[in-house]
This record gives structure tokens, C-alpha cells and sequence, in this order.
């Protein structure tokens, strides 16, 4: 079986929202049946291969669904609660997956050196979406892929004015950060890459209506 191990952690956390990381590691979880996340992940990752950065590992949900063609995963994950239940989850995965704190603004990685980046529910949270884009850009090797699994702005008016409403007020501070008026895919767009096949996805699948509802399940491309 092949080692895993976790690089030295950083004398500063990039992220430090401990009580929004305990209550994301409790729901998540549950999400994972509930809400149908297990299938989204295994849609998000199937058919990587070669070595896959994840950036925003969270809790390690996302390790036990990578297909055996993955080489190594390397996951940064800034918030050091989630960092630490992701190293648990990295010793259970079957692929060899190693857990480093960092932000996605910068990545601690070399240029050019994955085959694939895998962002799932990050992009709504992190300070400076063109910049942590610019760095995917970056870390992919010539021909490499994002899959980008990520909510954002959508629904009738009076559902994107309740997600502008909530980003303006209480929802960042209560919610680690996150945004819900965003819009990954018109972000990825913009940032250069090329749109490959995508899906609107509903969370939950059957359910309500959420502000948090409004999914994109995909692939891009950066430029050649």
C-alpha cells in the first residue's frame, strides 16, 4: 500500500473559522446520502487521472470516490479542523492522497505539475476568485482539466435578490466565508479556460428550493 504522509503545516493558517468547520463536518456528512453529494462526487471524479490537485479539500468527503487511474492527490485545505479531518480521511482512501495546508490565491506547489485541479464548493469562498483561478492555470500541465462542482447565483428575481441580500449581510460571517450570488462558470469563462461539457444541479435534488441550491457540475480547459 502506498505511504501517505502530510507536509509540515504552515506557522499561519490562511483560513480560521473553527465554528463553521465543526458545523460543516457534522451536515456534510449527512449530505453525503440525504442529498445525493455521494453521486455528485463520483460524477465530478470520474475517468482523472495522473496527479490530481484539490484545492479546498474541506474534510476529505471527495478522497474515497477518486478512480484507481488517479496517481496521487495532493489536497490543500486552508482551515485547519477540516485540514485535520482530512488527513483522517486520506489514511482510508485507495489512492495515495496528501493533505497541505495553503490557500487557493497561492498555491505551495510547483508549476505545471498535475494532470487535473478539482475545485468542489470552493469557489463561493475564497477572497479573490480571478487569482485562485490564475493559479489552476498555473499547477495544470499542458492538456490538464478542472472539474469544478460549485454553487452559486440562480433561481427567479426573487431568489438572486435573497442570495445578494444574505452576501451583503449575515450569510459570509455565519458561513466561513461562502457567497451565493457568485457565478462559477461565467468566473471560469472569464478567467480564460474553455467550458467543456457542464450540468445545472440541483442541492437537494429533490427537495426546496435553497439560495445554496444552484449548482454546476462540469469540466474546463485553461488556454493551450
Amino acid at each position: 500500500m502506498p505511504q501517505r504522509s502530510t507536509r509540515a503545516r504552515a506557522p499561519r493558517d490562511a483560513v480560521h473559522h473553527p465554528l463553521f468547520a465543526r458545523y460543516y463536518a457534522r451536515c456534510s456528512v449527512g449530505a453525503e446520502t440525504r442529498m445525493g453529494m455521494a453521486r455528485v462526487r463520483r460524477r465530478l471524479l470520474a475517468g482523472l487521472s495522473g496527479r490530481v490537485i484539490e484545492v479546498g479539500a474541506g474534510n476529505g468527503l471527495n478522497f474515497s470516490h477518486y478512480p484507481g487511474t488517479v496517481s496521487e492527490v495532493v489536497a490543500i485545505e486552508p482551515e485547519r479542523l477540516l485540514r485535520q479531518l482530512a488527513v483522517e480521511a486520506a489514511l482510508r482512501a485507495e489512492v495515495p492522497v496528501d493533505v497541505a495546508p495553503g490557500a487557493a490565491e497561492a498555491l505551495p506547489v510547483k508549476s505545471e505539475a498535475f494532470d487535473a485541479a478539482v475545485v468542489s464548493l470552493v469557489l463561493c469562498s475564497v477572497r479573490d476568485v480571478p487569482r485562485a483561478l490564475a493559479e489552476l492555470r498555473r499547477v495544470l500541465r499542458p492538456g490538464g482539466q478542472v472539474r469544478f462542482f460549485e454553487h452559486g447565483r440562480g433561481g427567479g428575481r426573487v431568489m438572486t435578490f435573497t442570495q445578494r441580500a444574505l452576501d451583503r449581510t449575515l450569510w459570509p460571517p455565519l458561513s466561513g466565508g461562502c457567497h451565493l450570488s457568485r457565478e462559477p462558470v461565467t468566473a471560469l469563462r472569464e478567467a480564460g479556460f474553455t467550458l467543456g461539457p457542464y450540468r445545472r444541479v440541483m442541492m437537494p435534488e429533490n427537495g426546496p428550493a435553497l439560495p445554496t441550491s444552484y449548482c454546476a457540475l462540469g469540466t474546463a480547459w485553461p488556454p493551450s
